[in-house]
């Protein structure tokens, strides 16, 4: 009878040890699963911070763009105001009255003015008469011939286009050599 409690004790001593390996078995499912779980949701918060930073950096250049160039259509038409100052004072004072050559000398004055306002905002002509022709920067209006100056080099500026910091504000027309 002992033997037979012996080997019951071993049974049930097994039995316990099977069910204690079942138990570290599903325990150890259960963390795995779990370290998964873990990591899935650190990559997918890692992923949202990035794509918050991404968000936050891409509105940062698009707003410093839209303040980098603000006043771009504003100084266009000061552009345009410019040209127009420029063909009236091209008009030769010699024969005028005193009286219109002192309001030629006034559209001077204020020109002068408005080419210091246009550079104090970066705006600058862009230089381009006996330069080769570069459509980024030029219009071709009216190609020429002739026969002692460069294909492609720029004759004749017929409107000056100007630069806003490292934009073009509006190409220069020009007339070019064929």
């Amino acid at each position: 009878m002992q033997e037979k409690e012996k080997e019951n004790e071993k049974t049930k001593t097994i039995e316990k040890e099977k069910n204690h390996i079942k138990k570290d078995k599903k325990v150890n499912k259960e963390i795995e699963d779990l370290k998964a779980q873990v990591a899935e949701l650190t990559d997918r918060c890692a992923r949202a911070q990035a794509e918050v930073i991404n968000f936050k950096r891409r509105k940062e250049e698009e707003t410093s763009l839209r303040l980098k160039y603000c006043n771009e259509d504003l100084l266009m038409k000061f552009v345009q105001v410019c040209d127009n100052f420029e063909r009236a004072i091209k008009m030769d004072d010699n024969d005028l009255s005193d009286e219109v050559s002192k309001f030629l000398e006034g559209f001077k004055m204020m020109y002068t003015n408005m080419r210091e306002i246009l550079k104090s905002n970066e705006v600058v002509e862009i230089d381009c008469e006996g330069r080769e022709f570069d459509a980024t920067l030029m219009e071709a209006i009216l190609v020429e011939h002739d026969k002692n100056k460069p294909s492609r080099v720029v004759i004749e500026v017929l409107q000056k286009g100007y630069m806003y910091k490292d934009k073009v504000l509006r190409p220069a027309m020009v007339k070019i050599n064929d």
